[in-house]
């Protein structure tokens, strides 16, 4: 990977590797978890599956922590090419702390911009996401929203979001600032710092997916992360023991100051889950 790529990562808080993954993986991948979806509910499943639901998010529900079960996904979270790629971003050998498949199909809902490290809250340092498209990525079908230079900001407190919209019940302000559309192919690789405000609309196509597979890692310094992200595993698989963090922190909110926005650490974030 170019030197380019580390500085785009450095000066936007994302990059994308393009064509990482080859069609046929990408092909057996979506199937794979097509047929997993297919037949039942698992462990970390934030709902089963209903498949006679209007909403098209309860008949393809996402999908968490399978590479605890699944030795595919476990396969794809520690591939070395998203290895080689952390740590040349990152500087040091990443720690893999979740697995997660979106299925967001025709006529579901978005997910309303947001910090990943709100949820994680990784310490000291920050997480990484890996977000690989399964299918191509656009405007219609609600690609990734990113804003950057924001993983410059802290984690900023949130605000109630338009649950018409979205499918998480929280979002944060940006206070002028705009998130751009991020355009993907299948096998593209879009990786992303922790406190990169991110998002999606929601997908208006009238016939198709935008699946993805995402891995979720931290940094090596870090010492500590949620509950729910234990136990983190280091890149050859072995388990590490971590420490875990408390709930609530200091966040930041948009005050005005000599006729500037910026953000002040004034408030405390608690995590809610809106379970769909």
């Amino acid at each position: 990977m170019s030197e380019s790529f580390k500085t785009a990562f450095a000066n936007d808080g994302y990059a994308v590797a393009w064509g990482l993954f080859a069609e046929p993986e990408v092909d057996s991948l979506r199937e794979h978890f097509m047929t997993l979806r297919r037949r039942k509910s698992y462990a970390d499943d934030v709902v089963g599956v209903q498949p006679d639901s209007r909403d098209p998010l309860r008949r393809y529900p996402r999908m968490a922590q399978m590479h605890r079960w699944d030795d595919v996904t476990l396969r794809w979270l520690l591939d070395h090419r998203l290895a080689d790629i952390l740590t040349l971003l990152l500087g040091a050998e990443p720690y893999a702390v979740q697995s997660m498949l979106y299925f967001k199909p025709a006529g579901a809902r978005g997910q309303a911009l947001h910090q990943d490290n709100f949820y994680l809250r990784a310490e000291p340092g920050t997480c990484v996401a890996a977000w690989m498209a399964l299918d191509p990525a656009d405007d219609d079908n609600g690609c990734m929203m990113m804003v950057p230079g924001s993983h410059r900001w802290p984690i900023l407190c949130t605000e109630n979001a338009d649950t018409r919209i979205s499918f998480t019940d929280v979002t944060v302000p940006l206070a002028g600032h705009e998130a751009v559309p991020v355009h993907m192919a299948p096998g593209d690789v879009l990786f992303f710092n922790g406190s990169m405000v991110h998002g999606s609309r929601p997908n208006t196509s009238a016939d198709r997916f935008r699946r993805s597979l995402i891995g979720h890692y931290i940094e090596g310094e870090t010492r500590q992360v949620a509950e729910y992200y234990h136990p983190a595993l280091r890149m050859d698989g072995t388990p590490l023991r971590l420490e875990v963090s408390e709930g609530g922190g200091a966040c930041g909110e948009w005050v005005e100051h000599d006729g500037e926005r910026l953000v002040a650490m004034t408030g405390t974030h608690t995590v809610t889950r809106r379970h769909e």
